[in-house]
């Protein structure tokens, strides 16, 4: 069954109005869906080229990297993506804004791969199963959570969604052995055999089981001893036969 009928470009104009969205135009986290079924040719995930970029957060300052794509594909009838699945390395996560030759480099990155976040050493590795694609309709707009407000709060879903988007798509995200399915604006573009999609939007890592310094069990906000729950994570995916 055709899950996208290509319309052009994904996400086609994102407005902020938190007020006045519906659920349905949210980036939205549930239990886990049953896959789409993928029909039509195979495409292969440009590993060199496709990555997820994450951004966490901490009233105090912030910290960026990439998860390197390690293997993926994306099924595609015509100009309608079916199905797809991609892997991400969490062993060669990488932190962008310090060098590596910096001591507090490794000491991040440790406690990262530790079982205060991702666990590593027993889940290596994290995945995305398409479950869905729907139209993105002009006029939809990105509803924003609101955070506890300080020098570094979270970067809200419509600043960080594509900037014409044209579809929501829905998958299976797991990690560290939990599977959620999430549900957010793409851009995405099939032409001469080629995909690309891009996305931006927040998840809720203590769903995932990454609860290391959650902030709804913080004493006091105040003191600013606390890490956001909110991640955010922007996708860029390339895939052709």
């Amino acid at each position: 069954m055709k899950l996208i009928k290509q319309t052009g470009l994904f996400l086609a104009a994102a407005m902020i109005m938190f007020s006045c969205s519906k659920p349905s135009d949210t980036v939205e986290t549930s239990e886990a869906q049953e896959a789409a079924e993928g029909t039509g040719s195979t495409l292969n995930l440009d590993v060199a080229t496709s990555t997820v970029a994450w951004t966490g957060y901490k009233p105090t300052g912030k910290h960026f990297g990439k998860i390197p794509a390690t293997a993926g594909i994306l099924v595609v009838e015509g100009d309608a993506i079916t199905g797809g699945t991609f892997t991400f390395d969490i062993t060669g996560l990488k932190i962008e804004d310090m060098e590596e030759s910096n001591e507090n480099y490794g000491k991040l990155w440790g406690h990262l791969q530790s079982p205060d976040f991702f666990d590593a050493a027993n889940h290596p590795q994290a995945t995305f199963e398409i479950t869905a694609v729907e139209p993105f309709t002009a006029g939809e707009m990105i509803a924003d959570k609101q955070e506890f407000a300080s020098a570094n709060t979270p970067a809200v879903d419509s600043s960080i969604a594509p900037a014409n988007p044209t579809h929501w798509i829905s998958g299976n995200l797991t990690m560290r052995g939990t599977t959620k399915n999430i549900k957010f604006p793409a851009a995405v573009a099939v032409e001469n055999g080629a995909v690309s999609a891009k996305a931006g939007f927040n998840i809720d890592r203590t769903a995932w089981g990454l609860a290391y310094g959650d902030e709804a069990t913080a004493a006091d906000k105040a003191k600013d001893q606390f890490i956001y729950n909110t991640v955010s994570l922007v996708l860029d995916v390339k895939a052709a036969q």
